[in-house]
This record gives structure tokens, C-alpha cells and sequence, in this order.
């Protein structure tokens, strides 16, 4: 008769009710006998979390954070990837609004018999103000810069100056003359309007994130401290619910156990079958788990060695078998056949499972809901061929 597979929970689990209810359910569809490893109560305290969690401002003020220049990630996330500004350098889009609405030859509704200056003459003030703008010049957005354009053109156009007239603009106008002055406040103007924008939709944005990515991202961040600071009793904890099924399992290569871990309870797995005095594991199966990125910010001692950049880590014969799914959409995810090499010289498999629509932006808890985690199951337990 096949041993049970022992399946451990990640971060953020303290109903262990619900964890025994949904490894049923698993196991049912999964066809394989599983027993649910809790370790929940030992976690972090996350009763009070939203107490530290920045409530959302009711609007937007001219203070010292909001006055800086825009970060990267904001542009990245609202702008695109954009270069830094060049003098002289004007985007196309904006280029040719302004031609277009200066061309005396169309009739585009920006003049009523007005004398304007000439496309050139503001195109060449433009260049030298550009680059003093901090969201502007930064966008690569065509219709943000086409309708900066046009309200460029529609101020010199229907400013007018003591003489109504725009002669003195003509000809050898200064450098630093009306039309640049003007160009150069009403460019301010709408480069704070485009900024404060930007900064609307970025708190909207901020907020939005923190609703749906807060509690899970607080609790998983929790439930690492906590488990840096207290692995041996979680260990420990792991130890003591394999044991009430069997005590020899997993204590000699005679009698591995197979685990099935989610998270960090992949973390937990890893580190035991790696330790010093492992936990003998033939088959482990691991979904949206970090234990790759974790041993390669922090080394996770045992039996495994740091990896120096040649060569994938050397993983003992005390963990004989490893398959890792990861979901797109999901941060806390990550691959191990590029980090670690099993001892018979093969690597641990990587599966990305499919999407699903339904499934939100927040999908580390999705998977045990999917077919696939349960199809998984049932092949990575199979005893090996011989």
C-alpha cells in the first residue's frame, strides 16, 4: 500500500478547518490519499495588519512628494518605457499638431482673422522649453502630445499682445521674448495639469493595489519573518504530523515521504529534505512557492551550497524528486530548474498552469481550486519508473 502524500499550506492560512476541507477536496480529485500538514498558528499575527496599510488621500496636494519629478515606475506603468529628453528634440505627434494648427492654408478653427506666429518660430521657442517639463516631455502618449500641441497653438494664437498684433514676435525676435515667455508659462500650465493627472490615476492605481494586493502581500511578507525567526518549531511542527501517521516515515532513505507544498510551505519542504538531518523525500510538488529566489538572496544552508553563478546547486539525494508550477499572473512564483540540479544529474521540472480569466490579478490562492494542481498530483506521485 502507497504512503499518504503529505501536503503543507502556505502563508496566510489560519483556519485549519478550512485547509482539512480543501485538501479533501483535492484529494478526491486528485485520486491520491493526502494528508493536510497545518502550521498556520505559528505564522504572524496579522489580525491588525490594515493598520498599517496608507489610507487613500482624498485628494491631491502640492506637497514635496507630489511636487518631485515623476518616479520610473510611474512612468513605466502610465507613460510606457520612455527616454530622457534631449533639447531640440520634439516628439512628432506634437510637431505636427503644431504645424497643422498654424498652417495658414486650413481653415482648423483656431484663428478668427487673428494675426499667429509662424509654425517655425514656435516650434524653435518650444525645443529650448521642452526638456524643463517633468511629465511631457517624458510621454510617448500620441494624443497627450497632440493635444498639448493644439493648446499651444490655440495660446499664441488668441493671446493679444498691447499692439493686437504679432509683429514684434517676427523677424529677429530675442531669444527670450514674448513668445518664448509665453510658450514657457502656458508649457508650465499644462505640464502640471498632465502631472496631476498622472498622480490621480497613479493613487487611484496605488489604491486599487493595495485593496487587492495588500492582505495577501502583509501576510505573506509576515509569514517569512516569522519563519526565519522560528523554523525549527515549524519544522518541528511538520516533524510531529508525519510522525502521527507513521514515525519512520521520512527519517531513513528506506522510508521518504512525498509532500505536496504551496508557497512557503514549498520553502518549508525544501529546507527540510535539504537539512543536515533531512526529512527523506522521494516525490515533492510545490506551487507558488519561492525557494529558488530565497536561496538565491539568502543561501538556506543545510546540505546546499550557495550558488556562485557557474552552476546550478547540487540538491542531496535526500530529495529525489521535484516538480514546481507556477501561474503567470503570479508574483510570489518562481522557477527552480535554473537554480537547483537534482542528484541524478536532472532538473526539477517547471509548469506553468494556465490562466484563467475569472481568477483576478490576485492568484496565488487559485491554484488549488484548477484540474491541472490535481492532474499534477497524481503524476508526480507516481512511484518512478524502474
Amino acid at each position: 500500500m502507497d504512503e499518504p502524500v503529505f501536503v503543507i499550506h502556505g502563508v496566510g492560512n489560519r483556519d485549519p478547518q478550512a485547509f482539512t476541507t480543501t485538501v479533501a477536496a483535492l484529494q478526491a480529485a486528485a485520486g491520491t490519499t493526502l494528508v493536510p500538514v497545518y502550521w498556520g498558528d505559528l505564522g504572524a499575527d496579522d489580525r491588525f495588519i490594515d493598520l498599517a496599510l496608507p489610507s487613500r488621500s482624498a485628494g491631491l496636494r502640492d506637497t514635496p512628494e507630489t511636487a518631485d519629478a515623476p518616479s520610473g515606475l510611474l512612468l513605466a506603468t502610465l507613460l510606457g518605457e520612455a527616454v530622457e529628453p534631449a533639447p531640440g528634440d520634439l516628439p512628432m505627434p506634437l510637431r505636427d499638431a503644431i504645424r497643422q494648427s498654424l498652417d495658414p492654408s486650413q481653415n482648423n478653427g483656431l484663428r478668427d482673422g487673428r494675426d499667429s506666429p509662424d509654425a517655425d518660430q514656435v516650434l524653435a521657442a518650444l525645443a529650448e522649453e521642452w526638456p524643463t517639463t517633468q511629465w511631457l516631455s517624458r510621454s510617448d502618449d500620441p494624443s497627450l502630445l497632440n493635444e498639448t500641441g493644439r493648446a499651444i497653438a490655440r495660446a499664441v494664437t488668441y493671446t493679444q499682445e498691447t499692439d493686437d498684433s504679432w509683429a514684434g514676435l517676427r523677424g529677429a525676435a530675442p531669444a527670450d521674448g514674448t513668445l518664448r515667455s509665453l510658450i514657457r508659462r502656458r508649457l508650465a500650465d499644462l505640464d502640471r495639469v498632465a502631472g496631476a493627472a498622472m498622480k490621480a490615476v497613479a493613487g487611484r492605481m496605488n489604491h486599487s493595489l493595495r485593496h487587492h494586493f495588500g492582505p495577501g502581500a502583509t501576510r505573506f511578507l509576515g509569514d517569512v519573518l516569522v519563519y526565519q525567526r522560528h523554523r525549527e518549531q515549524i519544522h518541528a511542527r511538520v516533524w510531529e504530523q508525519v510522525a502521527a501517521v507513521d514515525p519512520e516515515l521520512g527519517r531513513t532513505p528506506g522510508r521518504p515521504v512525498r509532500l505536496v507544498a504551496h508557497s512557503l510551505g514549498g520553502v518549508i519542504a525544501v529546507d527540510m529534505a535539504t537539512a543536515q538531518e533531512p526529512l527523506w523525500t522521494s516525490s515533492l510538488l510545490t506551487f507558488g512557492s519561492q525557494s529558488a529566489y530565497f536561496h538565491l538572496c539568502d543561501p538556506r544552508g543545510g546540505q546546499l551550497s550557495p550558488y556562485v553563478g557557474h552552476e546550478p546547486v547540487s540538491l542531496p539525494n535526500s530529495l529525489a524528486r521535484w516538480t514546481n508550477l507556477w501561474q503567470p499572473l503570479d508574483v510570489l512564483a518562481f522557477a527552480a530548474s535554473r537554480v537547483f540540479r537534482l542528484a541524478d544529474g536532472t532538473s526539477p521540472v517547471d509548469l506553468a498552469l494556465p490562466h484563467a480569466a475569472t481568477a483576478g490579478l490576485w492568484t496565488h490562492a487559485v491554484y488549488w481550486g484548477l484540474p491541472e494542481l490535481a492532474s499534477a498530483i497524481s503524476e508526480a506521485m507516481q512511484p518512478p519508473a524502474s
